[in-house]
């Protein structure tokens, strides 16, 4: 089937068009090159450089024709989005919508969303948390990604189109920018290989759940033709210390240096993980990639990069 992926030169987007081009799809890509890079975008695939709050867009679905839309275009930065909450509303949702009204005149099918586990909640009162926990974010990135939640009910009452939205959790793996949105694996990796100091924000005691981008990408390809109409958890369902986080990577990157504590950051969650047994029974999804296995490759990655 066609397929068209906003954000698809990101990180997890570029994994995501991999793993939709494996399993045989016809895949193109929008991605306004803000965080993405042009070499994510594999040989082959059509690269629309657009920003999706662009009137622009509607020319690109106007010639695409996909059936499905997976949406992973965003700003993803917690600390960013206090800072420029207004951004935040008009890329993610603002943008959102633009999206959505594209699929409708173009006669999209599906939609995948690429919601936020790990900011929607907010602080759990239970951990995992699960789907039907109440909403409570603690920053304007985390109340961007949930509007569009509400979005994606109403154009499917309204107008016909299914869609499935996934709450990620910690992603991580190769091609997650160490210097840019990043994620605490890509920017620790990416210092211990230089030999520089990492900083732990925090007493590093923070949990959080690590997803490997591969398995993140495999809940993509299962959500085409499954889970109508749900919004699903993503995650392994285990709370790893962003201390612990540290202390494999130095293992791994071979690095000698000791954890440094630095404040904690603003908006930041204490301790959360997904409980992801809807994903599991709707999807058929469950991570197979190991915190160990995966922290490996993606060392693996930035080392062979670096070289």
């Amino acid at each position: 089937m066609k397929i068209l992926v906003t954000g698809g030169a990101g990180f997890i987007g570029s994994h995501i068009v991999e793993a939709y081009l494996a399993a045989g799809h016809e895949v193109c890509v929008v991605d306004d090159l803000s965080t993405g890079f042009r070499h994510n975008v594999p040989e082959g695939v059509r690269l629309h450089e657009v920003d999706i709050r662009d009137e622009r867009l509607a020319e690109v679905f106007a010639s695409e024709k996909p059936e499905v839309v997976n949406h992973q275009a965003a700003r993803a930065n917690v600390r960013e989005s206090f800072e420029k909450p207004r951004l935040y509303a008009e890329v993610n949702v603002v943008g959102s919508v633009n999206v959505l009204e594209c699929s409708r005149r173009s006669g999209v099918r599906k939609i995948i969303y690429a919601s936020t586990g790990g900011a929607v909640y907010g602080e759990p009162q239970l951990v995992p948390v699960r789907e039907d926990h109440p909403i409570d974010p603690l920053d304007p990135y985390g109340a961007s990604k949930h509007h569009v939640e509400h979005y994606l009910r109403i154009y499917k009452s309204g107008h016909g189109i299914d869609f499935t939205a996934l709450r990620y959790p910690n992603v991580f793996g190769p091609r997650q920018d160490p210097l840019g949105e990043a994620g605490v694996v890509a920017i620790f990796t990416g210092q211990m290989l230089r030999k520089a100091q990492p900083v732990i924000n925090g007493d590093g005691r923070q949990e959080r759940d690590f997803v490997y981008a591969g398995d993140v990408a495999r809940a993509s390809v299962l959500a085409l033709d499954r889970a109508g109409g749900e919004i699903l958890n993503i995650g392994s369902g285990v709370g790893t210390s962003v201390n612990r986080i540290f202390e494999i990577l130095a293992e791994l990157c071979g690095f000698r240096g000791e954890a440094v504590h630095g404040p904690a950051k603003k908006g930041e969650v204490s301790r959360i993980f997904l409980q992801a047994d809807r994903a599991a029974e709707k999807l058929g999804w469950k991570p197979e990639i190991s915190l160990k296995d995966g922290l490996n490759r993606t060392v693996e990655f930035f080392r062979n990069r670096a070289g």
